[in-house]
């Protein structure tokens, strides 16, 4: 795979895919072509044809994720769904939803929301740093389970750490135990192989628009077909009280384009072009990985391996101040990557996807070098 086929700058080394994603021309002109379908005829577009175009988007998404067509619905992105999911469970004063101190933001914004509200506590657990195996992760959070636990929420593969977490062993010892358990998928569509129905999760939320390489806009949310039922719209509108499909699918007048070109990122992700690019973003990731680590940086979140880390992975590095590195990367080296804070350390995440090359890794460790030996921005030490 070479760069040509995207449409980011020439001028950027990106090594941020795991923020945004950035969508390839191929999919971008089938995303457009759907504007423009629905804008030659939009009574025909959203009237008559919505329903029937929406339900082929659903096949091709379900045949991708290992889910059947009839148990997810689109949606703007993973943060919609969480929503959607924590503000329809039947929570109540005293009860808890246990998670970790890896997730995302919003994610983490939404629940405490919702508890707050609803008189719940909302619980994060500081996993094991360094992992060492996916046992001490699972054992660390099942050390928190009470008798008031009534849902366990974590990502698949955390935003900050880009960890791999050991999502079905816990959602196996959560259903044994008949708790709840909602993943946040975003990082984990595109990046790992998917069979949600094998998986056995309760509701999984994910982003297309990320490691999938859809246009924005295009997320899913799934539901177990038995917990369908306590989920309630965000907004009430004409498919309302239907049942999960309508209810979740039409929401008033909006652009479902992004949705409706979803199929063809999922073409794309399996032309014979794109074989292989998973297992060699992969190698760069670590390639990337041991040469921050060879520069001062570690220790290493967990061991080395695929079991770990896809094509995105997080090192944390002595840096004084993680915002100003940033910035200089991004102005002084025209190189696009976070650097966030975490437990006190400052994590720099590369995220690797088919556009990238080797050439890209090194001119990011010979940037972090000069940031290192710069007295402005490093070093700093500091414990995961």
């Amino acid at each position: 795979m070479r760069r040509e086929p995207f449409l980011l700058r020439p001028d950027v080394v990106f090594l941020n895919h795991g923020s945004f994603g950035a969508c390839p021309r191929p999919v971008f002109d089938v995303y457009q072509q759907w504007q423009r379908e629905l804008e030659g005829q939009p009574v025909e577009f959203l009237g008559r044809r919505f329903a029937g175009m929406m339900a082929e988007a659903r096949a091709a998404l379900g045949g991708y994720v290992g889910a059947d067509p009839e148990d997810l619905v689109y949606v703007p992105n993973a943060t919609t769904g969480i929503n959607i999911v924590a503000r329809s469970l039947p929570l109540a004063a005293g009860d808890e939803v246990l998670s970790t101190d890896q997730e995302y933001g919003a994610a983490e914004r939404t629940w405490r929301f919702v508890c707050e509200r609803r008189g719940a506590r909302f619980i994060q657990v500081a996993l094991p740093a360094p992992a060492g195996t996916p046992e001490q992760i699972t054992d660390a959070l099942w050390a928190q389970v009470t008798s008031r636990t009534r849902v366990v929420f974590l990502s698949h593969v955390t935003s900050p750490t880009a960890l791999i977490l050991p999502v079905a062993q816990l959602v196996g010892r959560a259903r044994e135990a008949g708790i709840v358990t909602v993943i946040d998928g975003a990082h984990a569509a595109g990046q790992l192989p998917l069979d949600l129905d094998a998986l056995g999760a309760d509701f999984y939320a994910a982003n297309c628009h990320k490691w999938m390489c859809a246009p924005k806009g295009s997320g899913f949310l799934w539901a177990r077909r038995e917990k369908q039922s306590l989920l309630a719209p965000l907004v009430v509108s004409w498919g309302w009280p239907e049942g999960f499909i309508k209810e979740q699918e039409w929401q008033g007048t909006r652009d479902p384009a992004a949705f409706l070109a979803t199929p063809a990122a999922i073409e794309f992700l399996r032309s014979p072009a794109w074989s292989g690019v998973r297992e060699r973003c992969h190698a760069l990731a670590a390639e990337g990985r041991a040469g921050l680590l060879a520069l001062g940086g570690g220790p290493a979140l967990s061991p080395d391996g695929a079991g770990w880390y896809a094509q995105m992975v997080s090192v944390p590095l002595p840096l004084a101040d993680g915002e100003e590195a940033q910035r200089r990367l991004r102005e002084e080296f025209a190189i696009e990557i976070p650097v966030v804070a975490w437990r006190h350390v400052q994590l720099m995440r590369i995220s690797v996807q088919g556009y990238n090359t080797k050439g890209d890794i090194e001119a990011l460790l010979a940037a972090t070098a000069r940031l290192l030996e710069d007295p402005r921005t490093g070093p700093t030490h500091g414990a995961p």
